[in-house]
Formats: C-alpha cells, structure tokens, sequence
C-alpha cells in the first residue's frame, strides 16, 4: 500500500534537474497552459472576490510553471501576486499562513490537495487536468462489472476528476445504480442521506449503504486510494490507472495494513510519554484536536508533549527519545505516515483515542479525519466518567506479554490538573529572576543537549559587511591555481 508523505524535502528539491516544462502533465500545441492549469478560472475567481493581493501556492514539482502562471494572472487581473513555493507541512494543505504574512486576500491552490475545509481565506483549487484516454477507462469499467444493475460508487483522484462528467454522461443510462462522487472543499453540513468524505460527496441508498456498493477509482496509487481502501476495507476496489492504461481490482495489502494499525494501537497503550505532532496550520478545528488529544491523553494517565517542527524526518524526531510514541495530526493525506524508518512509532488521532479511551473500541477500519472525533463529530465517543472504584484498570500487553496498569482520572481530576499547569508559569516580579517553569521544560533543563544556544546579549552588534559572491565550489574572490 501506498503511504501518505510529506512534500519533498531541501535535499530532494537541490538534487532535482527541472527541464523548461518540467510539470507532470505535458504541455503540447494541443494542450496549452491555459487549458491544464485553467488560467480563465483563477482569472474568474480573483475579480469575483475583488482581491488586490493573490497568493499562489505551488508544490514542487509544479514551481516550475509557476511564473509563468503568476504573470498571466497580473496581467489579466491587476491584482499583485505571490507565489508560495515552499510550504510549512504537507503541499496538499492550503498554507493560509504564508498567505496572511503578505496580506493575501485569496488563495489559489495548485496541484494535488487534500481539500481539507479552511477558514481564513477564499480558496480555489486548480489540480491540473492531466490525461485519461476515456474510451479506455469506459471499457474497463464495462469489463470490471459486467452486471449493469451493479451498485458502484465512482471516485477518482483531483487530477483526474476532469473526467468524471464524461464517463456520468456515457454511463447514466446503462448502469442505473452508478453513483458518481462530487469534489466539495466548503465545509457545509450533508444532507440527508448523503456521505461526505475526503472532499467528495455522494448520495448512496442508506438501506444498502456500504456492503451493497462497489468502487470505482480513476487514478493510480497514492494517500486518497489507501485512504478509501481503509475506511471501506469490507468493500470490494477496482481501478484504472490513466498513466499505464491499466486496471485492477485493489486491496490485496488491505487486511496487513490493518494488523499493523491494530499493532500500533497495542503500543500506544503501553506508552507512558506521547509526543503530540502538529502537522498543520490550515485544517480547520486543529487546535480543538489538539485541545481533545491532550484531554484523553492526560485522562489515561499518561504524559504528554506538543511538537511543531514543519516536515517531519527521523533525525528531527530521533531528537526526543523519551517520547514512546507519537500522535500526527494532519490531514487525511499525510495521517497515515510511514514510520518504518523512524525511531518511535508515528499513529494517528484515531488509534490514539482507541488506545486512551475505554469507551472506544477498534472497528477493523481507520479514520484519517480527525475532525470526525470531536465532539458532534460521527464517530466521537464521549470519555466515560471514572469513579475510584474503577479507575484502576489492569490487562496485558499484546506486545510484551506483561501486566500494564492504567489509572483513568475523572474529568474533575482533570479540570484541577488543567488549573495547576496554568499556574506552572508565572510572571516576574521585583523578587523572581527566573520564572517558574512546569514539568516539560524542566525535564529539558536536566538534558545534556538542550539545542542551539542563541546566547541572547552576548554577540556585539556590528556593521553589515559585504558577503561573499558564487558557489562554495569557486567564489568570485577565490583564484583557482
């Protein structure tokens, strides 16, 4: 199975060697930049919203055109723009913070993207129409469900997304029960009936809602096929993949992704320290999960701290050995993170709150969304309320095969310890120097390595000098003998 990862790193993007017209999707005679990034779109969508300053977020893969793209928005618009072309987490998030250091008053996304919900800004997405060979795709889904009263959802990947009203068209009276998913990035409540998931929305029949239905994907692999694949992992997959023409029934690996999540569940339990990663700014309600992780974290009596570091690699998180495991949240695209290589495990909300509370229980599937775990959400479960009797709860470790006891606190024992680390730090006074410091940065004053010292007052301040000038290799003031 594919694994969701974050955008490239500073060592891929020096090593890359970009050619003139380097994006995925080839720009011909026939197929102009116009036509695959919908330049008329963004033109429509800044005038429409009347923005003056325009922030253009690009992958890397992608800021190759990027310029090319800016300059016919300035010229088109009278709008200034920038160009967003490194972005703090995942590329497939809308980085409205960048946005707001230039005072942007739209933002338009390129590429592929979680469609994750935002608040702060208007945003539009342009994913690039990449290519399909339709007549192809028609065939293989015929092939693949021959029984024209199948019930079949059809997704398909962003960037292919283009496609889908073609196939609805040739479709919609040969296969009564095709049901073809709408791509939806405005956070509004579904309607009755209907399924919202991973920025698509579909209106299945309830009654038969999900065993009864097949899937359909338009796209190769990648983070939305696992993703569909484990939150539906009792359904059967197809798809076709439009850069080798070729189709599959899917979900081979399905049954050994799940073992591992459950694995990993198995050793959230048996943490004492979790270290809570945020892995975005523009995920609407992230702070409200943070604010619930930190909650059932603290109430299955274990130890928790938050991290922010941007991209996450193994030598960043390799710095905090004490963490026994750590809790991503994310999107739904980077949530299932590969963390073979990393020295702790890396799960998500969903396995976090299966490992804490007692009321949740393991569903054989996997919910990437941490939205959906807050309270209102589908799938949150309220924490059950502890008396001393039951607090203490003893079972034994899947993994180790030893006794582990946990010790739930109430939610009143949990407000009194809210209370107490507000006071953790206090402010200076005419008789403290030094301001009293809670657990965590105290535990890091006692480290050998406590990172970088800024030595704050202690560089003298000196006039700005000429630098030097070329490559390390040869600097212009260097005479090579």
């Amino acid at each position: 199975m594919a694994s969701a990862l974050f955008s490239s790193d500073g060592a891929d993007v020096i090593q890359r060697e970009l050619s003139p017209l380097e994006p995925s999707e080839p720009i011909t005679a026939d197929v102009t930049l116009d036509d695959v990034y919908e330049i008329q779109k963004s033109i429509n969508f800044i005038k429409e919203k009347g923005a003056s300053k325009v922030a253009l977020q690009f992958p890397d893969d992608l800021l190759v055109i990027s310029v090319s793209i800016a300059r016919k928005l300035d010229e088109a618009t009278g709008a200034k723009v920038y160009i967003l072309g490194d972005t703090s987490y995942g590329s497939c998030c809308v980085d409205e913070v960048a946005a707001e250091h230039v005072g942007a008053d739209a933002l338009i996304h390129y590429g592929r993207a979680c469609l994750s919900p935002c608040r702060r800004l208007p945003v539009t997405y342009i994913f690039g129409r990449k290519a399909v060979d339709v007549d192809l795709c028609a065939q293989a889904f015929q092939n693949l469900f021959p029984e024209q009263d199948s019930r079949i959802v059809v997704f398909s990947d962003v960037v292919y997304d283009h496609v889908l009203g073609e196939l609805e068209m040739r479709f919609m009276t040969i296969y009564p029960h095709v049901i073809f998913s709408k791509l939806s990035w405005l956070e509004e409540a579904p309607s009755a009936g209907e399924v919202y998931k991973f920025g698509r929305k579909f209106c299945p029949d309830p009654s038969l809602w999900p065993g009864s239905y097949n899937f359909f994907y338009v796209g190769g692999e990648g983070s939305t096929l696992s993703n569909l694949l484990l939150t539906w992992p009792h359904c059967t997959f197809f798809s076709f993949n439009p850069v080798t023409n070729e189709s599959r029934r899917e979900g081979v690996h399905v049954n050994r992704a799940l073992m591992k999540r459950f694995y990993l569940i198995e050793k959230a339990r048996d943490a004492q320290v979790v270290g809570i990663l945020v892995g975005t700014l523009g995920v609407s309600d992230y702070l409200s999960a943070l604010s619930h992780l930190k909650s059932i974290i603290r109430r299955a009596g274990k130890k928790s701290y938050m991290l922010s570091m941007g991209k996450l690699n193994p030598a960043k998180l390799a710095n905090f050995p004490e963490v026994d495991i750590f809790v991503l949240v994310a999107c739904s695209e980077n949530s299932l993170l590969d963390s073979s290589e990393f020295y702790r495990p890396i799960i998500t909300p969903d396995e976090m709150e299966v490992a804490c509370n007692p009321a949740r229980e393991w569903g054989g599937r996997c919910i990437t969304d941490f939205r959906e775990l807050l309270p209102g959400g589908p799938a949150h479960v309220a924490f059950p309320e502890m008396t001393p009797e039951d607090a203490d709860w003893t079972d034994v470790s899947l993994i180790t095969g030893e006794l582990r006891s946990i010790r739930f606190s109430s939610s009143a024992l949990e407000k009194a310890s809210e209370e107490e680390s507000k006071t953790s730090l206090v402010l200076r006074n005419s008789t403290t120097t030094v301001a009293e410091l809670g657990p965590a940065a105290s535990f890091l004053s006692s480290r050998s390595w406590q990172g970088l010292d800024k030595a704050l007052g202690q560089t003298p301040v000196v006039k700005a000098v000429q630098g030097r000038k070329g490559i390390a290799i040869a600097y212009e003031d260097e005479v090579n003998s």
